[in-house]
């Protein structure tokens, strides 16, 4: 019925294992967990050996990153029914694997999304910058996802019918951090499989500290920026891009310069700013506005 598909690398599954496995044990319906190691350094392997011996658990030697590991989950799991999660999840509901079991039982969907949120309070200043673009801008219920159904696609917490994982995956030439799910979704609506959306989130368990997040935030662009001339600069693609849209519409109106001689001159205190926990959104989405334009200007050198 369902295999419940865990990546993992460098983080504590434990907590997240034995919630699992004690909501699973109250299914009335057969169910798998399957742990994958992406490479961890051995102090995690350590701290989650004893659990994940309670799953069927396999350890890679080498690090082939997010697409690649979440398509090798095809040749383990059993049932036909794929929940993916992402190591940091934090199972904040008591009827969690219930729900997705009900829309199983509804045999209507291929992609499902349950969603994230995220902690109420800020954990910590040093913290500010994931935890409130995650809480305003990521943490979307399932009425204002539904209004942009594909391009709301997450990979942190969703359902796939295995018939259709085998074919759309995970574009395994995309092996650094960013931006693989935006793909998976612009994939998945091009074969007009529609994604649907529910509230079932699970809690993100990991807010990173500001300067990771923000450089996360940089590869994630460099990342766009591949995919984007993967697709041989793809109008289709582009609009399904809110950064990338926005940049064009700049351009095409000439003011795209504008934003580089600003972003020049301001890069660094944005930075320092963001980094101090001086966050203003708006600032952020300015940062990666100028960002992915200066990749643009150096391609075009």
């Amino acid at each position: 019925m369902l295999s419940i598909c865990i990546p993992i690398h460098n983080f504590d599954v434990r907590s997240l294992i034995e919630d699992l496995l004690s909501q699973g044990n109250k299914l009335a319906v057969p169910f798998e967990l399957i742990l994958i190691d992406d490479c961890s350094e051995e102090r995690f392997k350590n701290i989650n050996k004893f659990s994940c011996e309670k799953a069927s658990y396999i350890e890679l030697d080498k690090n082939i990153g997010r697409s690649k590991i979440r398509n090798l989950f095809l040749e383990y799991a059993q049932f036909e029914n794929l929940l993916f999660l992402d190591c940091d999840s934090i199972i904040c509901k008591s009827d969690f694997l219930e729900i997705y079991v009900q829309q199983i039982l509804k045999g209507t969907y291929n992609v499902i999304c349950g969603g994230r949120i995220y902690p109420e309070k800020c954990p910590a200043r040093n913290k500010s910058l994931s935890w409130k673009y995650g809480s305003l801008i990521e943490s979307k219920n399932e009425v204002e996802r539904s209004n942009s159904h594909n391009n709301s696609f997450m990979s942190n917490n969703f359902m796939i019918k295995k018939v259709v994982f085998l074919k759309v995956k995970f574009d395994e030439s995309i092996v650094t951090y960013g931006h693989e799910d935006t793909l998976f979704g612009i994939e998945l609506d091009l074969r007009n499989l529609k994604v649907y959306h529910i509230y079932n989130p699970i809690l993100n368990g990991d807010i990173e500290l500001n300067h990771v997040f923000l450089l996360k935030t940089e590869e994630s662009i460099i990342n766009l920026n591949i995919i984007y001339k993967k697709h041989n600069y793809d109008n289709s693609f582009a609009k399904n891009v809110l950064l990338i849209n926005f940049y064009l519409k700049l351009k095409s109106k000439k003011l795209i310069h504008i934003v580089d001689f600003f972003f020049y001159l301001c890069k660094y205190p944005i930075k320092f700013l963001l980094k101090q926990g001086l966050i203003n959104l708006k600032l952020f989405n300015f940062y990666k506005l100028g960002f992915f334009s200066s990749i643009q200007k150096n391609q075009s050198k």
